[in-house]
């Protein structure tokens, strides 16, 4: 019987051998782990910077829809009374414009009493303010001459009503008096209530579709210093069709820029109801919106500097807002307005060195501009390790292009 053979004895790891195992482990995954952490920043910035790009976009957007369609309505009649008149807008019986209190911010700075034109620019430290007004132009933009007041205290008698019907807004207005008045419409015709008659006239001279009753939500008899009878005294005021109530087709509106780095609207006709609902959250990382003019000085109906055409900022002389709104020839010049915004990411980036950041430390808007037109952003220091964009937008005024030129 052959001897039992006793198993070789197994080796295994010594001590050094496992030391430096778990060390070659260890600086494996440190490099694993660094080069994971870095492409995940890379990722949340390239995340973040597109996040502004796509809320720039937007922004844009909604700018350049609000622009091209300032003036919808009532540009036609703009040497009518209509350019420069004191807005007055009720709701409800309750005043909106012109306000007895400051608009909320971002607002605030906006002159209480606002006059029509299709595109104002309030000049602000931080950031400005757009106010825009249009509608629909649903009647061709075209103003009807108001021949007397009807019946009664609400009610006008027009050349005709056609195409008029209940819920539709319009504009009052006379040259030689400072207010107009934004008005609804309850009926036109005939069958608005009241025969269409003028007392002393004989029957059937009058046609039947001249009386427009107006009424509703936004009915205003009265104005700051005129009333609705003043108005359309004397046979020389006007009803300018802008878009009918509920239609979400009457935009007098402003936009700006709030401390929260959100890019604010705020409806002047309060569609919606409250002082507080009229405002409205359109886009987020917006820190600046800054904006000018451009005017046609020569009338010619183009903007060409080589003619003498220029840009104006909001803060020169003879172009800030106020001035504007009492100067209609000027409003008239507007044709374009050019509009930057600023946005910042919501990624924060660590500094590989110290004092080293990823935005400077300030941006120059509308440089290719001279001097006088010309914008700085300052970007506070902690504000300098999140990366920022510019979007320059250039709109034309389309209503101010077809006016006809001088």
């Amino acid at each position: 019987m052959s001897p039992r053979r006793r198993p070789k004895a197994q080796a295994g790891l010594t001590l050094v051998e496992l030391l430096v195992a778990m060390a070659i482990g260890l600086i494996v995954t440190l490099a694993v782990t660094s080069v994971v952490l870095v492409g995940e920043n890379h990722k949340r910035a390239t995340t973040a910077i597109n996040d502004a790009n796509q809320s720039g976009s937007y922004a844009a957007y909604l700018l350049d829809r609000a622009l091209r369609s300032a003036g919808s309505g009532f540009t036609q009649a703009w040497d009518l009374g209509v350019f420069g008149c004191r807005l007055n807008i009720r709701r409800g019986g309750s005043a909106l414009l012109p306000r007895t209190a400051a608009f909320p911010a971002p607002f605030a700075s906006v002159p209480q009493t606002l006059n029509m034109a299709p595109v104002l620019i309030q000049r602000g430290d931080d950031s400005d303010v757009l106010v825009v007004m249009g509608g629909n132009a649903a009647a061709g933009d075209i103003p009807r001459p108001i021949l007397s007041a009807g019946a009664d205290e609400n009610s006008l008698r027009l050349n005709n009503t056609i195409g008029l019907q209940a819920g539709d807004i319009g504009l009052v207005s006379r040259e030689g008096v400072d207010d107009c008045l934004i008005e609804q419409v309850s009926a036109a015709g005939a069958s608005g209530g009241g025969g269409s008659e003028s007392e002393g006239e004989e029957e059937g001279a009058t046609p039947p579709n001249d009386l427009l009753t107006l009424g509703g939500t936004y009915l205003a008899t009265t104005g700051k210093e005129a009333s609705l009878s003043t108005l359309v005294d004397g046979g020389n005021a006007f009803f300018s069709p802008v878009g009918r109530a509920g239609a979400n087709n009457v935009q007098f509106q402003m936009f700006g820029v709030d401390g929260e780095r959100r890019l604010l609207n705020y409806d002047l006709m309060h569609f919606a109801g409250s002082d507080s609902a009229a405002v409205q959250a359109l886009a987020d990382g917006v820190v600046t919106l800054r904006a000018v003019y451009a005017l046609d000085a020569n009338g010619d109906g183009r903007f060409n500097t080589a003619d003498g055409d220029r840009w104006a900022a909001p803060d020169e002389e003879g172009y800030d807002i106020q001035s504007l709104m009492d100067t209609p020839a000027t409003a008239r010049q507007v044709l374009a307005v050019r509009v930057a915004l600023v946005l910042r990411s919501t990624h924060f980036e660590k500094p590989a060195a110290e004092d080293e950041y990823v935005s400077p430390a300030s941006l120059t808007l509308f440089g290719d501009l001279p001097e006088a037109q010309r914008s700085t952003y300052t970007i506070a220091t902690e504000d300098r390790q999140f990366r920022h964009r510019v979007v320059d937008l250039t709109v034309p005024l389309r209503n101010m292009l077809l006016l006809p030129t001088s």
